[in-house]
C-alpha cells in the first residue's frame, strides 16, 4: 500500500482486494451514499469523508494523513492481508465462485456501538428504511460534524431519551430496544470496549443482555463494530447458503475469518 499526499487529500495505490463499490454497498453499513458522479460520502467516528475509486487507486479528499491513521486505517481493515486471505478462501469451490465474480469485499470496522444500534434497527427492515431512521436519528441527536452532516448520537445522549422522544425518527417498536442497548452501554452494564478481546462466547452473552439482540445483531457488532472475524451472522441470504452448501459447516479454509467469508457468500447468494 502506497499513501500519496496531494491537493485533493490522500490517494491510496496498491491497495489488493479492495472494491470500494461493493464493500460500502453490501449491507454493511448504513451512512454512506453514491453520487451521479461516483462520489461517496459518509461519516464514521465524527468525521465526514468524501472518497471515490478510479483506476489510479482511492481518493480520500480533503483527508490528512493525521485522520488517516486515526480514523480510516482501521474503517477500511487496511491492514489485513485480503490477496492472501481470498487465496485461502478459494480452496473451497463455492467461496471461489463468490470472490471471483465480487473480489473486493472488504468488512469495515465501525465504531461498536453505533454498529449494534445500526444493527438493532436493520431487523426486519429494509436498507433504504434502515438509512432513513438513521440518518434521522443522527440529524435529531448527533452532534454537528459541518453544515450538513451529523455524528452518531453517543449512547448516553440516547439513554436519557424516552420512546415518545425518538418519535421522529419512525423506529416503530425499535425504539424501544434503542433505549435500552443506550441504557446499557451508557451505565456499563454492557461494555463495548471488552467485548473485542474477550471469549466470544462471553461477547455473544453480554449483547443478547439487550433487549431485541439476538444472534444476529450480536454477531453484526461483533463482526462489523468490534473486529471478531470469527464472528457470523446468519441472515436469510446465509441461512440459504448453508442449508445449500454446506449443510456439514463451513470449511475447515475460512477458521478465524467466517465473517469475512460470510460477506462474500452473502452478497453472492443474494446477487443470484
Amino acid at each position: 500500500m502506497i499513501i500519496i499526499e496531494n491537493e485533493d487529500g490522500l490517494l491510496i495505490k496498491e491497495v489488493n482486494c479492495f472494491d470500494l463499490d461493493l464493500t460500502l454497498d453490501c449491507g454493511q453499513a448504513f451512512r454512506w451514499r453514491k453520487n451521479d458522479a461516483g462520489l461517496w460520502h459518509g461519516v464514521a467516528f465524527g468525521k465526514a469523508m468524501n472518497i471515490s475509486q478510479t483506476g489510479d487507486g482511492i481518493t480520500l479528499f480533503h483527508a490528512s494523513m493525521s485522520e488517516f491513521e486515526t480514523v480510516w486505517r482501521s474503517y477500511f481493515d487496511l491492514d489485513r492481508d485480503y490477496s492472501g486471505l481470498c487465496d485461502g478462501f478459494c480452496a473451497d469451490s463455492s467461496l471461489k465462485s463468490a470472490i471471483g465474480l465480487f473480489p473486493g469485499i472488504r468488512v469495515l470496522r465501525q465504531e461498536p456501538w453505533e454498529a449494534l444500534c445500526s444493527f438493532i434497527i436493520s431487523q426486519n427492515n429494509n436498507i433504504p428504511r434502515i438509512k432513513g431512521i438513521i440518518e434521522r436519528l443522527c440529524a435529531n441527536f448527533g452532534a454537528p460534524v459541518n453544515s450538513n452532516d451529523f455524528a452518531f448520537p453517543a449512547a448516553k445522549r440516547i439513554s436519557t431519551l424516552s420512546v415518545e422522544d425518538l418519535a421522529p425518527i419512525h423506529a416503530g417498536f425499535r425504539s424501544n430496544y434503542i433505549i435500552d442497548a443506550a441504557q446499557k452501554v451508557a451505565s456499563g452494564e454492557v461494555s463495548l470496549p471488552e467485548l473485542g478481546s474477550k471469549p466470544i462466547d462471553e461477547a455473544r452473552s453480554d449483547l443478547t443482555k439487550i433487549k431485541g439482540v439476538g444472534s444476529k445483531v450480536a454477531e453484526c457488532t461483533l463482526l462489523y463494530g468490534c473486529g471478531r472475524a470469527e464472528a457470523f451472522p446468519v441472515d436469510v441470504w446465509v441461512k440459504r447458503v448453508m442449508a445449500e452448501l454446506y449443510p456439514d459447516g463451513l470449511p475447515e479454509c475460512v477458521k478465524g475469518s467466517q465473517g469475512i467469508a460470510q460477506q462474500y457468500l452473502f452478497h453472492w447468494r443474494r446477487q443470484q
